[in-house]
């Protein structure tokens, strides 16, 4: 029962399980139960293994519900069908020629789900409809106006899957079309038999890019799939043959089988490093120019002291900081950032405060509980007087304030600093806050406010480390974290207030790798002297850092913040407790709650703590702790 209530959302939104539902099936068509989708005001997009779709409130229209659906839709239809090691290296140079390049596959895997799946096929539709409608090209004039890579992805769905082109985007696509038919139209066609395969398809895509005059901007051709899987084995035969020449004398011809045998490892690691999308370039970076075939390869191979790539590392930690608040900027902004942070939420700090008196009342109840009486020694019972008359030889009119375990306790808020949490949620974060550690404050509990981000977006100075180093394989996280102390724990409130209006800087969020900063905060709890340590993890999505998925496996990031979580819930005297906003972190932590708004966020993280010391009270009466 007790772990129930961490579980169970005491405010549903209305639109709460809509939003289940599109979740469940984003990653149903995705094949991917680990897909995070999430609900944001933010640009919907996809990075990783997280979903950010529009967010969808109680006056959405069904037309709004079926744009979003359409998004989704088409971001799993991406991950279920489409590979990105084929799609880099079939890929046009050119810009143009590439924009047209990512278009058509776009197309070609929305076409895929919509000639499965009607509902899927109207979902996209509606999706597109709305797109072409914000973007206003019933207006253009002239083909200048008129992208060509929206004309030719439209074109294409409507061959591949008869559906005709949405009424918001005729006019576009009829500035184009008889130009098109007339340079193209039988590639076009051709097209339409290769929509199974992604290679034959984006050949395909190649030779309709060379019909509209592109061929500068195609590049050369790619040698074959075929070619390039039979190349190994003749290298690797050839290396056999060479093997058995050199020991015949010596009567070791079993060298040539041995040698055969390794190459299918190599292979079968080749096309994995494949996969993550570095291997194509790791023999001219990593290999010097003296080195035989198949050196660089040997070394590769499991079993030898090669790292293990699935290990969590950094690739470098020479860049990242761990800063305070008013190091990043001056005081004069820090005042201005405050301010405009206590206009805006005017309205909000009243309800915050609400809550936060709720939970200051539940600790001084607490509190005032927790005393000894009938003692011979102490503070004089007065509520005990009457004994001095009744009863002059009886010495049990004293008291004694037991010690109250929450007191001697400290409470780290962790909040996420990326850039998915810009606008209302990091505003309503910050004010959560800036109560709870006032309140905390005046009921003896220590509060310590850390937020995590990066310095830089798509990686930083580590990126470019990376790069004059020659890209090694698996370099592990490839950005240099930025790790932000608002309050430190023996910090009076009073000192630290202005320093949470660094939240609403300009440019302080980007991106959010959860395991290492939970890896921080927890040593930090570790050092305390504090009998018992609570560490609230507020996080708004699944850790995503651009770089350093597209180098490595793409859970690398969740993989770790799993095995972090693992640890500190199951070998760690540290309570740790999420709140998710807008996406399920009861999917990681044992103790969560997940939240649809960031409106919920103060009651959430006051039901939370008053549970916890609702623990502690029944531990502190014998009851024990419950699990």
């Amino acid at each position: 029962m007790a772990d129930r209530k961490y579980l169970v959302q005491k405010s549903k939104s209305a639109t709460l399980p809509l939003k289940q539902a599109i979740s469940q099936t984003v990653r149903a068509i995705a094949a991917n139960s680990e897909l995070e989708v999430q609900f944001t005001q933010d640009k919907a997009g996809m990075a990783g293994n997280r979903v950010r779709l529009p967010d969808l409130n109680r006056s959405a229209t069904y037309e709004d519900i079926a744009v979003t659906r359409g998004i989704g839709d088409s971001m799993a239809l991406r991950q279920a069908c489409h590979d990105n090691s084929v799609h880099r290296k079939l890929s046009p140079v050119g810009t143009n020629a590439k924009a047209i390049f990512d278009s058509l596959e776009q197309a070609r895997c929305d076409s895929l789900g919509s000639l499965r799946m009607t509902g899927v096929g109207d979902n996209i539709d509606a999706m597109l409809n709305a797109r072409y409608a914000r973007e206003e090209f019933a207006t253009a004039t002239n083909r200048s106006e008129a992208p060509l890579h929206d004309v030719l992805s439209l074109m294409v769905r409507e061959k591949l899957t008869g559906r005709p082109i949405p009424e918001n985007a005729q006019h576009l696509v009829g500035m184009w079309r008889e130009w098109i038919n007339d340079k193209a139209d039988g590639a076009l066609d051709h097209l339409v038999s290769s929509i199974e395969s992604q290679a034959e398809f984006a050949n395909q895509t190649r030779d309709l890019l060379r019909s509209l005059d592109m061929s500068d901007e195609v590049g050369d051709d790619p040698q074959d799939e075929e070619a390039e899987e039979e190349a190994p084995a003749e290298e690797n035969e050839q290396r056999a043959d060479a093997a058995g020449d050199k020991e015949q004398g010596s009567g070791e011809q079993e060298g040539a089988p041995e040698e055969q045998e390794l190459s299918g490892d190599e292979q079968e690691l080749g096309e994995t490093e494949g996969a993550d999308g570095d291997y194509q370039e790791m023999p001219e970076d990593m290999a010097s120019p003296s080195e035989e075939p198949g050196q660089q390869e040997r070394r590769e191979l499991p079993f030898t002291n090669q790292p293990n790539p699935e290990v969590y590392k950094a690739y470098t930690h020479g860049f990242d900081e761990i800063i305070a608040a008013d190091e990043l900027c001056d005081q004069e902004e820090l005042d201005r950032l405050r301010g405009f942070l206590d206009r805006q939420l005017v309205n909000l700090s009243g309800a915050v405060a609400r809550l936060a008196n709720r939970l200051q009342r539940k600790l001084m109840a607490q509190q005032n509980r927790s005393w000894d009486f009938d003692l011979d020694e102490g503070m004089l019972d007065t509520a005990r007087l009457y004994r001095v008359v009744t009863d002059p030889l009886q010495p049990l009119a004293f008291k004694w304030e037991s010690d109250t375990q929450f007191r001697d306790t400290v409470v780290t808020l962790l909040l996420d600093n990326s850039g998915s949490m810009r606008g209302r949620p990091i505003t309503v974060a910050a004010t959560c806050a800036d109560i709870l550690a006032r309140t905390l404050e005046r009921c003896g509990v220590k509060v310590e406010i850390l937020g995590f981000t990066t310095k830089a977006w798509k990686g930083g100075e580590s990126r470019e480390k990376w790069l004059a180093d020659g890209k090694p394989a698996n370099p592990g996280r490839l950005n240099d974290l930025r790790h932000v102390i608002y309050k430190a724990a023996d910090t009076p409130w009073r000192r630290a207030k202005r320093n949470l209006g660094l939240m609403m800087r300009e440019g302080l969020l980007k991106e959010n790798i959860d395991g290492e900063a939970l890896e921080w905060a927890h040593q930090r709890l570790l050092a305390r002297p504090e009998q018992r340590r609570i560490l609230m993890m507020i996080s708004d999505g699944a850790p995503v850092d651009d770089t350093t998925l597209s180098v490595n496996p793409g859970n690398y990031l969740e993989k770790h913040l799993r095995k972090v979580i693992d640890d500190i819930e199951n070998r760690s005297p540290v309570e740790l407790i999420a709140i998710g906003i807008g996406h399920d972190v009861t999917r990681y932590y044992k103790r969560a709650v997940t939240i649809v708004d960031a409106e919920e966020l103060a009651g959430a993280m006051t039901d939370q703590l008053a549970d916890l010391f609702d623990e502690n009270l029944d531990t502190a009466k014998g009851r024990g702790r419950k699990h």
